[in-house]
């Protein structure tokens, strides 16, 4: 069985669309999708940030994509 490419984008659109509360947030690291809606930036600015960095938050590497740490998202935005 394939998955298409819509059944895709809509699956993920829903957890980027929904995420979880950052105080409620039990992972370590959170997507680029999931840091950028809670930082209300774009994904491709905290691209940018992280191939200049330049922004407030470095994420770590995790098998070549970007995963950002739930503890320093909590730090940034003062949630404690």
């Amino acid at each position: 069985m394939t998955t298409s490419s819509t059944q895709r984008n809509t699956t993920m659109a829903y957890f980027v669309a929904h995420p979880v509360r950052l105080d409620e947030e039990t992972r370590s690291h959170i997507t680029t999708a999931e840091a950028a809606f809670h930082l209300n930036r774009s994904e491709q600015t905290l691209r940018l940030w992280a191939c200049k960095e330049t922004g407030p938050l470095r994420p770590a590497r995790i098998n070549n994509r970007l995963a950002w740490s739930v503890a320093e998202l909590r730090r940034v935005l003062g949630i404690h």
